[in-house]
């Protein structure tokens, strides 16, 4: 199995509802996100997908929330916009671009993993169980 792993940044504001301290409170962070994906099957040029297709859908996802206060999203209006869901709908937007992709240049290309980091020293990772 072949794994490849890209990052990239975003900045944006959130606020725990519920929360009691200070996270309740709206502030931002400097969020860093990486994002493995794994497959079998190299193309004909040895390679498993473009290093820059993955961070083109990468960036299209994360559009989505840099600059933005994250309660304000849709995905948000219902559920604290907590690292961990944060990173589990990473996960779930690019797991739908790949699949598109896949289709399209006939290749089985699937997301490992979604950590997003908001600060250096604290980080959440989602990744579907696989056995």
């Amino acid at each position: 199995m072949y794994i490849l792993t890209i990052e990239d940044y975003i900045s944006a504001a959130h606020q725990l509802r519920g929360y009691k301290g200070k996270c309740e409170n709206i502030h931002g962070h400097n969020w860093k996100v990486e994002v493995s994906v794994y497959g079998q099957k190299l193309n004909d040029i040895g390679i498993l997908i473009d290093f820059h297709d993955l961070k083109d859908i990468l960036k299209a996802v994360l559009q989505e929330f840099d600059h933005k206060n994250l309660n304000d999203v849709k995905e948000f209006t219902h559920q604290n916009p907590s690292s961990e869901l944060l990173s589990k709908i990473i996960y779930q937007k690019i797991e739908k671009m790949l699949k598109q992709y896949s289709r399209i240049h006939s290749t089985n290309i699937n997301v490992l993993s979604v950590t997003v980091w908001e600060s250096a020293t604290c980080r959440s990772t989602y990744q579907k169980k696989f056995f």
